[in-house]
């Protein structure tokens, strides 16, 4: 079981997410990406940091550490699934995607693998 919250999780998909479509990814990215102060992304990556789920560069380039991706992938994976599952169902997409992101973090793993199997059976998603 991984031991983090769910802002250190968003924190950690939106680096796998921008570093998907930059070179590099840097706090001043993650702040602009998310409507956050500089200085509370400053302290977020403090913590990552001493959690070993990212690494920065002395020029202030951010990386996924292998278990931060591990982390960054899986709710990223919950988040685009259940959207797609919500839409499915009949859900207006911007409010798929904001239940998605609450529930992504919250589901248990056991839980998210039914959704998920139920899913790639019964429905073909875009």
């Amino acid at each position: 079981m991984y031991h983090t919250n769910e802002s250190a999780e968003n924190y950690l998909e939106t680096i796998l997410l921008l570093s998907k479509t930059r070179p590099v990814v840097r706090s001043v990215d993650i702040a602009e990406e998310l409507g956050f102060k500089k200085s509370s992304v400053s302290v977020a990556m403090k913590n990552l940091r001493q959690k070993e789920q990212i690494t920065v560069t002395k020029e202030g380039f951010i990386y996924l550490t292998d278990s931060g991706k591990e982390i960054a992938e899986m709710i990223y994976e919950r988040h685009e699934l259940l959207t797609s599952w919500l839409t499915a169902l009949g859900v207006d997409s911007k409010i798929a995607a904001e239940d998605a992101c609450k529930m992504e973090h919250v589901i248990s793993k056991q839980s998210f693998e039914a959704i998920k199997q139920h899913v790639q059976k019964n429905l073909t998603l875009k």
